[in-house]
């Protein structure tokens, strides 16, 4: 018994000594590793939780809306009133030009002989008026002469002196109408050179012409017998020319022969009926002569007018500009021939420019003629130009394609423009630009 106790007593000994030794020689378990996929439900969970509590949240209100655009000038096309060779273009393009002033002269060489031709005329008709003018005095005194005689007939002492004296005056009448005769004829002599210098330039051109082939030779033969009538008339009309002076003299012997007679009158004793129907010839006379003046007037307001017509288009040579502005462009150089109508130079408005930009279907609503804007350059980004909404398209259109991106170019869009208020010379046609639209 003694020696079973100290083996009893060892055996718990033993048993613990076995039991650490398999703790402290088992493997310690790791910890479990977080997986990410389990997040995910619960992060669009959150998300969505988030995006329902922002769709009931009230919104802030847009005050401005932006664009971008490129800043346009309206254009002004100077065009030809009538066609002619280009003389002289006095700008340059980029040149300031003032309204009214001359910026191109143009030139056509029969203007002037049409110019020069119609004065011509101007002056013989004048000159047809005068003598029609004496002719009526001339009846008119015809007249007085007649009634004079018929009071002679009477036996009327006094009356036949003064016919003679009337006859003095008749007859000096007949001499100022001779003298006013020679002044037509001479005026006639100058519109017919002044024809036979149009003919000839006429005949000259067509004969540059018909060598080129721009005209057949039929037409030059027509330039030609136009200028060998005008040589015609030439020579008829000085012909009346030396007649009408000869008719001066003869009409100043009648003049000193009727003097004398004054002196020596006698009573003719002519029976009143014979002095009735000479009296009745001069009325006609009168009559026809007062015809002749009234066409002869008619003839100066006619001329008168063809030559301020010819006058305009010698004037619209001179083009000037209608508006204060700068050479944008100049197609043409001196020497060139142009037709009616054809632009000759463009002109921009340096005061009227506006911002070309396009707004959103969706946004176009909020926009309105009037609205203020602001235009910001790329060279002075902190200080916008003023301006306005002065134009909005009626109809929508797909984003024209100098967008860059495919898919904006597809979009439905409003043009609009911004009209700038003082563009102050920095603001210039071509600038790119942006804009804020105030939606207040």
């Amino acid at each position: 018994m003694s020696q079973a106790a100290p083996n009893s007593s060892e055996a718990p000994q033993i048993q613990p000594d076995s039991h650490n030794s398999e703790r402290s020689t088992a493997i310690p378990k790791s910890p479990k590793k977080f997986n990410p996929r389990l997040a995910i439900p619960i992060v669009l969970a959150i998300g969505a939780i988030g995006y329902g509590i922002w769709t009931i949240l009230p919104k802030p209100a847009e005050t401005v809306l932006h664009i971008s655009g490129r800043l346009e000038s309206d254009e002004t096309d100077i065009g030809a009133k009538t066609g002619g060779r280009v003389a002289a273009i006095l700008v340059r393009e980029g040149d300031p030009v003032k309204k009214g002033q001359v910026i191109i002269e143009m030139e056509d060489e029969e203007i002037p002989a049409q110019l020069s031709g119609l004065n011509a005329q101007i002056e013989s008709a004048r000159q047809e008026e005068v003598q029609a003018q004496a002719e009526v005095a001339v009846a008119e005194s015809r007249i007085r002469e007649a009634t004079l005689n018929l009071k002679q007939s009477e036996g009327d002492a006094v009356g036949r002196i003064d016919q003679a004296q009337f006859t003095v005056s008749a007859t000096e009448s007949d001499l100022r109408q001779a003298e006013a005769q020679v002044k037509l004829s001479e005026a006639q002599v100058q519109q017919s050179r002044a024809e036979l210098k149009l003919a000839k330039i006429e005949r000259d051109r067509y004969a540059e012409l018909v060598k080129e082939g721009a005209v057949n030779q039929q037409q030059f033969d027509l330039k030609q017998t136009t200028f060998s009538t005008a040589m015609a008339n030439v020579d008829t009309a000085e012909a009346k020319l030396v007649a009408s002076r000869a008719a001066v003299r003869a009409s100043s012997d009648r003049f000193r022969a009727a003097q004398g007679g004054s002196i020596q009158v006698q009573s003719t004793g002519l029976n009143p009926d014979i002095r009735n129907a000479q009296l009745d010839t001069y009325y006609l006379q009168k009559s026809q002569a007062q015809a002749k003046l009234v066409a002869a007037q008619a003839k100066v307001k006619n001329a008168q007018a063809a030559r301020d017509q010819i006058q305009k288009r010698l004037d619209s040579f001179k083009v000037k500009s209608p508006i204060d502005g700068i050479v944008q462009s100049r197609p043409l150089e001196s020497g060139a021939v142009v037709a009616t109508g054809k632009t000759l130079l463009t002109v921009l408005d340096p005061n009227q420019v506006y911002l070309r930009g396009y707004i959103p279907e969706g946004q176009i609503g909020k926009i309105r003629v009037g609205q203020t804007a602001r235009v910001f350059l790329d060279s002075s980004p902190n200080k916008p130009f003023i301006a306005h909404v002065s134009q909005i398209d009626t109809k929508a259109s797909f984003t024209p394609e100098n967008i860059y991106f495919k898919q904006d170019r597809v979009k439905q869009v409003f043009g609009i423009k911004l009209a700038i208020d003082q563009p102050e010379g920095f603001a210039k046609s071509g600038m790119p630009a942006d804009a804020e639209i105030d939606l207040k």
